[in-house]
């Protein structure tokens, strides 16, 4: 080690780290990016007590572990704020999906569902340990049903002012935003009014709103309209979730004049839309233009998950599962749903549910890996239609519902949406139990996807690029002071990956396969994967957003 690194590194370290080994761990040979987006260079990376001690020539340095990245980039720790990690990491604490992956901090409490209350969640996250630095959002949907249950009802005011105190309460035990999914129930019943006021308590607190909208196919425009003028009328920053184009490419007819003049075109109702994300990228740029504090993140993937509930028509769900599943057992009441969803399906230019894939179905576990029409031939229809197919799909859902993958994307919209440098990388995935069902492989590879597809394989983006989209981007939009960068005096959440060997071999036929070329992770400094094998060890800290009453 040179003299000005010496010198740089006991700076950090003090006088008292001299006594035994310099480093807890020392990271040599490697190639660092560092998340700020900067070209990568050859440096050394040197970890003590949970911090990088320096960045440097440490190639003579003490260590209690060398780290041999040669082949490698070294770069700070990937941040998923989209995951649905909440009560399966309490379960699965070892979180092996995530930190195979590279991932070393998770957002929970992400489309409007949280853990209650937040501090309890935070704290058993610290009693317990767990492998990844853990943030959460408070959810709406779980707040208005604790408020004013699962109906299809109008806050009253009252109701409405507990539901602000629940949301202060959430910001002093530590929450970091408030959170929407305004496609399930509640909050689908739920007024923009209501989401404005509850948003403003979080932006008092310093959160931010993030919104799974409350559409992401024909009526899209409309949904980030009401997005960005939450966030205006707050006075909050927004994040909008899972960024994409959920259905063929129409557009609801009272979006066509914004769509022709973002695209200089005439399309009339009932056209396809080839460049869609175009226009939805455009009004989240011109809002940024005009001032307002938006970003966006998204899974690199063309189809999305979610349960198959969202298949009912909402009016159906209004008062929880349990009546909307003695709603439909209801003959007449079945015929209307019936008739709705053929008509809306073939509105929206389906003519049968082959690209809706059955993730998890408890009641037969034959059904998962198939799509609703190979089922649907299953159960014995003879020529099957359409209409056959959405009796499959009401079937299983009074059955107990699904979890379901939805192919109804493209990869033109997916690149498009990614190339926008305010999009950062999610996984919307929970905590995965190894062989279970056939989820989404999201939950499997995200950032390995885009390192080894879209950077190395297609050139979507430049390394150094996709790894500030995993690193500093969503550390600064969600406050995680001293994490996303590799720099002296940070917290060490580090990944070491293989450029030229990173992928993800999930696939959605075949999903439980861990990503590969990710062969040390280190959360705080501590190994949590090494050589490739996962270490057991459990040094995640939870992270509490600035309203928290222990800060103050």
């Amino acid at each position: 080690m040179n003299l000005s690194a010496m010198s740089a590194l006991l700076g950090v370290l003090g006088a008292a780290a001299v006594a035994g080994p310099v480093c807890d761990v020392l990271i040599v040979n490697g190639t660092v990016v560092d998340g700020t987006g900067g070209v990568g260079y050859r440096a050394d990376v040197a970890v003590r007590d949970g911090r990088i001690a320096g960045i440097g020539d440490f190639a003579d340095t003490e260590a209690g572990t060398v780290i041999d990245a040669a082949g490698c980039v070294v770069a700070p720790g990937f941040i998923d704020v989209h995951t649905h990690a909440d009560s399966g990491l309490l379960r699965r604490r070892r979180a092996e999906n995530f930190i195979r992956d590279g991932v070393t901090t998770i957002v929970t409490g992400n489309c409007g569902g949280s853990f209650w209350p937040t501090a309890e969640f935070l704290a058993s996250a610290e009693r317990g340990g767990v492998a990844v630095n853990v943030a959460t959002l408070v959810g709406h949907n779980t707040v208005r049903s604790r408020v004013c249950g699962e109906g299809d009802v109008e806050a009253s005011p009252e109701a409405l002012r507990r539901m602000e105190e629940m949301v202060a309460q959430a910001m002093f035990e530590g929450a970091v935003g408030l959170s929407t999914g305004l496609i399930y129930t509640p909050g689908t019943y739920t007024g923009t009014g209501e989401i404005i006021a509850l948003t403003r308590v979080a932006a008092r607190h310093g959160g931010l709103y993030v919104s799974h909208m409350r559409s992401e196919r024909e009526n899209i425009v409309a949904a980030i309209d009401e997005a960005l003028l939450i966030g205006r009328e707050a006075g909050c920053p927004v994040q909008i979730s899972h960024f994409k184009i959920g259905t063929p490419t129409q557009f609801h007819e009272s979006a066509l004049p914004l769509v022709n003049e973002i695209l200089g075109t005439s399309y009339r109702p009932g056209d396809t839309v080839p460049a869609a994300s175009r226009v939805t990228l455009e009004m989240v740029r011109r809002a940024q233009r005009a001032g307002q504090d938006v970003t966006m993140d998204q899974y690199p993937y063309a189809a999305s998950s979610t349960g198959l509930a969202t298949m009912i028509p909402d009016w159906v769900r209004a008062d929880g599962e349990r009546t909307a599943r003695e709603r439909l057992r209801d003959p007449e009441t079945r015929a209307r749903v019936h008739r709705e969803m053929t008509e809306g399906y073939r509105r929206r230019g389906y003519e049968d549910l082959g690209w809706a894939q059955i993730a998890g179905f408890r009641e037969d576990r034959s059904y998962d890996g198939k799509s609703i029409r190979e089922v649907t031939v299953l159960r014995g229809a003879a020529g099957p239609t359409l209409e056959d197919d959405v009796d499959t799909v009401i079937d299983l859902y009074l059955a107990g519902g699904a979890g379901m993958v939805f192919h109804s994307q493209s990869e033109d919209n997916v690149i498009r949406i990614m190339q926008d440098p305010t999009v950062m990388i999610c996984s919307d995935s929970g905590v995965r139990e190894f062989g279970e069902g056939v989820p989404h492989p999201r939950g499997y590879g995200s950032n390995a996807r885009v390192l080894g597809r879209y950077v190395r394989d297609l050139r979507v983006l430049p390394l150094e690029e996709a790894v500030r989209r995993m690193t500093s981007l969503p550390a600064w939009r969600f406050g995680l002071e001293g994490r996303g960068e590799l720099r002296p005096g940070a917290k060490a959440d580090i990944v070491v990956f293989n450029p030229n060997t990173v992928h993800d071999p999930a696939t959605y036929p075949d999903p439980h396969h861990y990503a590969e070329g990710i062969p040390w992770v280190l959360v705080n400094g501590v190994p949590v994967v090494a050589n490739s094998e996962v270490t057991g060890e459990l040094p995640g800290d939870a992270l509490r957003g600035p309203g928290w009453l222990g800060m103050h």
